[in-house]
């Protein structure tokens, strides 16, 4: 006999999904990086590109132009020879903050958990 299928009682997000849309900004492999280094101050992008370790240029390139889009840093040019630019979390870039530190501490948990599964395996 088959398990009935139960109702989900959730109320499903709005058709312009706020989750979704906080999900844009901070997913993909380099984005949150790139917000946890500019949290304390503005980094130039060579700066950037050696505190995010393994990134190319260009794709750390296309992954600031994005940011930029989507008003989460800002990009400074530096009246140079030759120019300077610096790249700063916006107001809303800041705002990000605390979500991208709980998911740094939560992953902290997690390796915790898995480390020991580890070690086991590799005693056997």
């Amino acid at each position: 006999m088959p398990v009935p299928m139960r109702k989900n009682r959730v109320v499903p997000p709005p058709a312009e999904c706020p989750l979704t849309e906080c999900m844009r900004v901070i997913g993909g492999a380099w984005k949150p990086h790139i917000i946890w280094y500019l949290r304390e101050t503005p980094r130039r992008f060579s700066e950037l590109r050696r505190d995010v370790q393994g990134i190319s240029a260009k794709v750390l390139s296309a992954r600031l132009v994005e940011l930029e889009q989507m008003g989460v840093i800002s990009r400074h040019v530096m009246p140079t020879s030759p120019p300077t630019v610096e790249y700063a979390l916006t107001e809303l870039g800041r705002e990000l903050q605390p979500l991208i530190a709980a998911i740094v501490e939560v992953g902290h948990k997690l390796k915790q958990r898995r480390a020991p599964v580890v070690r086991r395996r590799a005693g056997r």
